[in-house]
């Protein structure tokens, strides 16, 4: 076989060799090739792997076999979604404390500022891929309303002793002494988010929500697959929401629970991929890359320029593809970055419950209120500040008041 070497071109670098056969050189020998015949137009800035090809050209009577050895990207492999999970939930994390902290609406970073929503899409997107599979496991044999029951209280284990804690702690001190029915509501289920779009802690409720109905759809795309269409019906559910009057008379309040519902089930549409641990062909970063520029760009315009001007679900349909990208870039980041780096950011995934429930009306209001330490000041020390809470109620809650329960049970 030929031996390949090393060309650079304008900052790109590919192995080529060429092979010339003819009757007087029967088994070739070794000649120069230029890059015109031989450049891939591969970007350097991704894992790459070498593949090899023949080109035969007629050259003189004679024919000359260049065999080339070019730089592909590597595949895009889905696993990473999962690998990364915790990661990826402790960037959503960071993003969603970075909107919510304070900033003046003539900033030029508003509109960037405005992204940190995208945290709370990015949380919905990898709950629904998670939740597909602990589904998998399920016997197909079994009890289908047994698993659904048990698959539900799993997950109101895992939320709401801290929510019951968070709960009890904002309302009671609030409580006017009158509307008993009201303050069981609120602690209970937080029934004001449901009746009148009361949004403080509104992604439990709405998580909670979602995890009753994720079973059914679990079920029937794992029965009947065509059904992974579904997601587009949800889609056009938010227009009807917006712009059909009797729809958004009746539920259009809850505008910010309808326009998460999509991005909730593409996560679990994703699931099975992921867990087979497909793989995209690497050429289609590229496409990743628009979608991500374009999602993300217009966005930022649309909070910069004319934010309170248009119907919020329009940009969370942007969010859609935008939170897909996002994730699989920041697999590329997180198979780079050194392991005390993804083990710290993991670490914030870890307690993203806790430093959610936490972190808004429990320490950046009142920071906000009594200090004037501008932006990134007050992020940092909402962030510094919120961690220990959050891991000293996760450890409460697990260690304290779980394990002593099922202590007693046995």
């Amino acid at each position: 076989p030929a031996i390949p070497y090393e060309h650079s071109f304008m900052g790109w670098k590919y192995f080529c060799c060429n092979v010339r056969v003819s009757s007087n050189n029967p088994k070739g020998d070794y000649t120069d090739i230029t890059p015109r015949r031989t450049l891939c137009w591969i970007t350097a800035l991704y894992r790459c792997h070498y593949y090899a090809g023949d080109d035969i050209q007629e050259n003189n009577g004679s024919n000359q076999v260049i065999r080339y050895y070019s730089v592909k990207i590597k595949d895009i492999d889905l696993v990473n979604v999962s690998r990364f999970r915790a990661e990826h939930m402790g960037m959503a994390m960071l993003f969603v404390i970075l909107f919510h902290v304070g900033l003046p609406r003539w900033s030029d970073f508003y509109g960037l500022r405005r992204m940190g929503n995208l945290g709370v899409d990015m949380f919905l997107f990898l709950s629904g891929v998670g939740l597909w599979f602990s589904w998998a496991k399920r016997s197909v044999d079994g009890s289908f309303f047994k698993d659904w029951a048990s698959f539900y209280m799993r997950r109101l284990k895992r939320i709401y002793p801290v929510w019951l804690i968070i709960a009890c702690l904002y309302y009671i001190p609030r409580f006017d002494g009158v509307h008993w029915i009201d303050l069981f509501g609120d602690i209970l289920v937080n029934w004001d988010f449901w009746l009148h779009d009361e949004l403080t802690f509104w992604y439990i409720p709405a998580t909670m929500m979602l995890y009753i109905f994720a079973p059914p759809y679990m079920e029937l795309i794992r029965r009947h697959p065509i059904y992974h269409w579904l997601v587009l019906v949800m889609v056009m559910w938010c227009i009807l929401v917006q712009w059909v009057t009797p729809i958004h008379q009746a539920v259009g309040h809850i505008e910010i629970f309808w326009s998460r519902v999509p991005i909730f089930f593409l996560g679990i549409n994703m699931g099975e991929m992921v867990r087979q641990k497909k793989s995209l062909d690497g050429q289609c970063i590229w496409m990743v890359w628009i979608m991500f520029l374009m999602s993300l760009c217009t966005s930022i315009w649309l909070e910069q320029e004319i934010h309170g001007k248009f119907p919020l679900f329009i940009e969370r349909m942007l969010y859609i593809p935008l939170t897909v990208t996002t994730i699989i870039l920041l697999n590329r980041v997180f198979r780079r970055t050194p392991q005390w780096f993804n083990k710290s950011v993991a670490w914030f995934g870890a307690l993203s419950l806790e430093a959610y429930l936490i972190h808004i009306e429990f320490v950046l209001k009142p920071l906000e209120r009594n200090t004037d330490l501008g932006y990134w000041m007050t992020f940092l020390i909402t962030v510094a500040v919120t961690m220990p809470l959050a891991w000293l109620l996760h450890y409460l809650v697990n260690n304290v008041i779980l394990k002593n329960s099922f202590s007693k049970q046995k």
